[in-house]
């Protein structure tokens, strides 16, 4: 069962989101919260597996408030659901920890789809919001990398250690070191959650 914390400052939104997910088999809506700061406590005492998250809340932005949830629920993971569609929101919020983002524009399916998937481990940005980010950046090309390095490059933005990689490769840790070493160099990349964006922006995890 994926237990699920709804925030959001419009209750009936909320109301509306329980109502649904209700309906879902394998999914449970565990609690609400209406503000960054009620989200914390109920995640701290709820442990919910994905924390469906508005980005515009009373006194604390999302986006400040994402840090503080994967702080205090670690193994929770944080699916935003905006109105906010620009890049550069999509971004913000991978940035700070969230591993999904939906327009509160999308349909039911694909919102209960980036809920199935973010808790499998997974990152989801819906198709529409990850052709934007194509749309509007410059991204590097992905031809001066080769096959095992993409099949890395996957599996890192996926969420995937070090050491799960280097077992599903039969490869070593350090051989997996020496690729996302190479990766990140010939793409230009610093960090991990640009590395996420880069794959989410070049198709390589997110929508299918």
């Amino acid at each position: 069962m994926i237990r699920v914390l709804l925030v959001d400052d419009h209750e009936l939104f909320r109301a509306s989101l329980r109502t649904r997910l209700d309906q879902e088999e394998g999914i449970a809506p565990v609690g609400e919260a209406g503000t960054g700061e009620q989200a914390v406590v109920k995640a701290r005492a709820l442990r919910p597996d994905v924390v469906l998250l508005d980005l515009v809340l009373p006194r604390r932005s999302g986006y400040d408030v994402i840090p503080d949830l994967l702080t205090a629920s670690p193994s929770a993971r944080v699916v935003v659901v905006s109105s906010q569609t620009r890049p550069s929101s999509v971004r913000q919020a991978i940035a700070a920890g969230a591993r999904g983002y939906v327009a509160k524009r999308s349909s039911d399916a694909e919102l209960i789809e980036a809920i199935r998937r973010v808790a499998a481990g997974e990152c989801y940005v819906d198709p529409g919001l990850g052709a934007q980010l194509v749309l509007a950046d410059d991204v590097p090309a992905l031809a001066g990398t080769s096959e095992r390095e993409r099949d890395v490059l996957h599996l890192l933005a996926l969420g995937y250690t070090n050491q799960e990689i280097g077992n599903k490769l039969y490869v070593s840790v350090r051989t997996v070191d020496t690729h996302r070493a190479h990766i990140m160099r010939k793409l230009g990349l610093g960090t991990r959650a640009e590395l996420v964006l880069f794959a989410l922006a070049n198709g390589m995890i997110g929508a299918s």
